[in-house]
C-alpha cells in the first residue's frame, strides 16, 4: 500500500489512516469465496489495531466459525522523509506519532508508552510486516499471529523497535522458531514479494485506513468496517454480511486456557472477554485461576497477567 498519509491515529473514528464517512458500508467484491472470508487488514505498528485487540480476540472466539479469518498487512509506513508525512493531522517527523499513540493508549486502555518514536522511532514497519508473511507462509497463521502479538506488546506497551533486526530476531526466538533464518529470509525476494501481494490485496479490497475489516460472502458481497469499533459492530457485520438476523455465539474460552494461550492479557482484555468491570478485575482474576499460575504486573496505570511458566 505505502501510502505514509496513513500515520494519522483518531480518536473518534479509531483508525490510522483515512477516516471514511461511513462507519459501516455494504459493499460488492469480486474476490472469489465459498464461505464467509473475512479480511483483517492491519500493521505492526498500528495503534488502533492494539487497541482494538481485546474486542477482535472476543469476536474471533465466539464467532470465527462463521468465517475464514485471514490477516492482510497494509503497509502503514514504507520509511520517514525530509517531508511533511502528513501535514494535515500535524505528522511531520517520528515524535509527533507519539502524540497520537499516548492518546490512543489513555482512551483505550491498551497501554502505549510511545516515547520510543521520540528517542529511537521505528523508521518502516515493512520489516516486520515481511517476518509476517515468511512465517505465515512458512508455518501456520497461528504462527504468524503470534509474531504480530509478541511485536505489539514489544512496541506499544515496552517501547522496543520492532523494526530492528536484533528485536525482530528475539521476538521470533521466543515463539519457537528460528528468529535469524527467518528474518534472513525476510529481508530477501521472497519477502519482498509476499508483503506486496498483500499490498494488492488491500488495493482490490479498497483499504485505505487500518484497521479495516472486510466481510464478504458467497455472492462476492460484503461489509467493509474501518476502524476500532465495538462488539456489536462487527457481530451486526457479519449479520449483514451472512443476510441473517441472529448468530449462535459460541462460549467465551475460560481464563486458565486463555491465557496459557496468549501468555500475557492486559486487563482490558479481560474485562472485554469477560464482561467484567475493571473494578473488579482482581477479585475475578482471584476467583479463575490459582496464585501459582500467573504474575500481576503494572505498566503505564494498567494491570496485566502473565503466566509462572
Amino acid at each position: 500500500m505505502a501510502n505514509n498519509n496513513n500515520m494519522v491515529c483518531d480518536l473518534q473514528t479509531g483508525v490510522c489512516g483515512v477516516a471514511e464517512d461511513e462507519e459501516m458500508e455494504i459493499i460488492d467484491c469480486n474476490q472469489p469465496s465459498k464461505a464467509i472470508n473475512l479480511y483483517y487488514v492491519t500493521d505492526p505498528i498500528c495503534s488502533h489495531c492494539w487497541a482494538l485487540e481485546p474486542v477482535l480476540r472476543r469476536f474471533v472466539a465466539q464467532y470465527g466459525n462463521y468465517f475464514n479469518f485471514h490477516k492482510v498487512m497494509g503497509g502503514l509506513l514504507e520509511k520517514w522523509h525530509d517531508g511533511p508525512i502528513d501535514p494535515a493531522n500535524g505528522i511531520h517527523k517520528p515524535a509527533d506519532v507519539a502524540v497520537h499513540w499516548r492518546e490512543v493508549g489513555a482512551y483505550s486502555r491498551m497501554p502505549i508508552d510511545g516515547t520510543l518514536m521520540i528517542a529511537n522511532p521505528v523508521q518502516s514497519s515493512y520489516p516486520p510486516s515481511r517476518v509476517f508473511k515468511v512465517i505465515q507462509k512458512r508455518f501456520t497463521d497461528a504462527k504468524a499471529a503470534q509474531y504480530l502479538r509478541r511485536s505489539r506488546e514489544a512496541l506499544f506497551a515496552f517501547n522496543q523497535n520492532i523494526a530492528d533486526k536484533s528485536v525482530m530476531i528475539e521476538i521470533v526466538n521466543k515463539i519457537g522458531l528460528d528468529g535469524e533464518a527467518i528474518i534472513n529470509e525476510a529481508e530477501q525476494q521472497v519477502g519482498h514479494q509476499l508483503l506486496h501481494e498483500d499490498f494488492d490485496l488491500v488495493r482490490s479490497l479498497g483499504v485505505r485506513g487500518f484497521p479495516t475489516i472486510i466481510m464478504t460472502n458467497e455472492e462476492n458481497n460484503g461489509v467493509k468496517i474501518v476502524g476500532s469499533r465495538p462488539l456489536e459492530s462487527y457481530i451486526n457485520g457479519l449479520k449483514k454480511a451472512l443476510n441473517i438476523e441472529e448468530l449462535q455465539p459460541k462460549p467465551v474460552p475460560s481464563l486458565s486456557y486463555l491465557l496459557d494461550k496468549e501468555k500475557l492479557l492486559f486487563s482490558k482484555e479481560i474485562e472485554v472477554m469477560y464482561d467484567v468491570e475493571q473494578s473488579e478485575i482482581n477479585s475475578f482474576i482471584e476467583s479463575n485461576l490459582s496464585s501459582d499460575r500467573y504474575h500481576v504486573n503494572e505498566i503505564l496505570g494498567e494491570l496485566y497477567f502473565t503466566t509462572t511458566e
